[in-house]
């Protein structure tokens, strides 16, 4: 049996006579017109990137969710449509192209494929997705690399007048690098859009002898107020939950508050976050503003 690892080329691997076109098809896959993989393995996001370039012909530069990828960013669906800045509009199922203007300074190689850079990524994320996705995906982008705020102003100078700058413009106050998970961001945008103070990311919390006892998802180490997100790794993996029972029983003894917050009160009940980060903030003497 005659395979070939990863998204291909049927006709230059016909031509190279790397496989036959009874093993193409047998033991292959099209995932995009003329670009084909092994049949049972499933695509990462960056295998369907690499494929949409393929598929481009090798003339497209990756974009959007797909830059994110190959950057490094977490939480990318592999079945998302991959992203290409292109030419040809009249892409197949699951690859959107865009017909942006790209400055040479806003191309880099990674992988060794052209990839829009964190900074112009960023700017294009924050544009084209909605308010709270975009900040998560930027918070993931910014997590992954060491792109700043002021580096995607620096990409919005040089693209007036482009669509989304509105929208852009005001979330990127609200973005943060420190965030490493959607939920975290989402726990974050949640308590800043309803007026509380902007928390601290990644809080390190130290005894006496300056030893780290804990890090926080987020918080007001001035307050000694802290937030985390629960998430499933928390419960299923024992080793993380005794080091969680362990750490939440010394932040008391600290004098540290921590809110736990989980999946289900974000989508179901976000009040009782609000209410309980709340009432810890005014014990600790911060004036109600929300």
């Amino acid at each position: 049996m005659q395979t070939i690892a990863g998204p291909f080329r049927a006709a230059e691997a016909l031509d190279a006579k790397a496989l036959t076109l009874r093993e193409l098809r047998r033991f292959h896959r099209a995932v995009y017109p003329g670009v084909w993989t092994p049949r049972g393995v499933e695509l990462s996001a960056i295998d369907r990137a690499r494929a949409a370039w393929l598929w481009s012909g090798r003339r497209g530069v990756l974009a959007g969710l797909s830059a994110s990828a190959l950057l490094g960013a977490k939480w990318i669906d592999p079945d998302v449509p991959a992203e290409l800045v292109h030419t040809n509009r009249r892409a197949p199922q699951l690859i959107s192209v865009h017909s942006d203007t790209l400055l040479p300074a806003e191309i880099q190689q990674t992988r060794g494929l052209p990839v829009t850079t964190p900074a112009r990524t960023a700017f294009d994320l924050g544009r084209r997705l909605d308010f709270t996705t975009a900040i998560q995906r930027i918070d993931a982008l910014m997590n992954a690399t060491d792109v700043k705020v002021d580096d995607v102003w620096s990409v919005l100078a040089q693209h007036g007048g482009v669509r989304g700058l509105r929208q852009l413009t005001s979330l990127l106050d609200l973005v943060d690098g420190g965030s490493e998970s959607p939920y975290e961001s989402l726990t974050r945008i949640l308590l800043v859009r309803n007026g509380f103070p902007r928390p601290q990311t990644q809080v390190r919390v130290c005894d006496g002898d300056g030893y780290v006892v804990a890090r926080l998802d987020m918080g007001w180490p001035e307050y000694r107020v802290g937030v985390d997100f629960d998430g499933a790794h928390h419960w299923t993996d024992p080793k993380q939950r005794s080091k969680d029972i362990e750490r939440y029983a010394r932040l008391p003894e600290l004098g540290w508050i921590d809110v736990r917050v989980t999946s289900s009160m974000l989508h179901n009940n976000p009040r009782v976050i609000l209410d309980r980060v709340g009432q810890a903030l005014m014990a600790r003497g911060y004036p109600r503003t929300w």
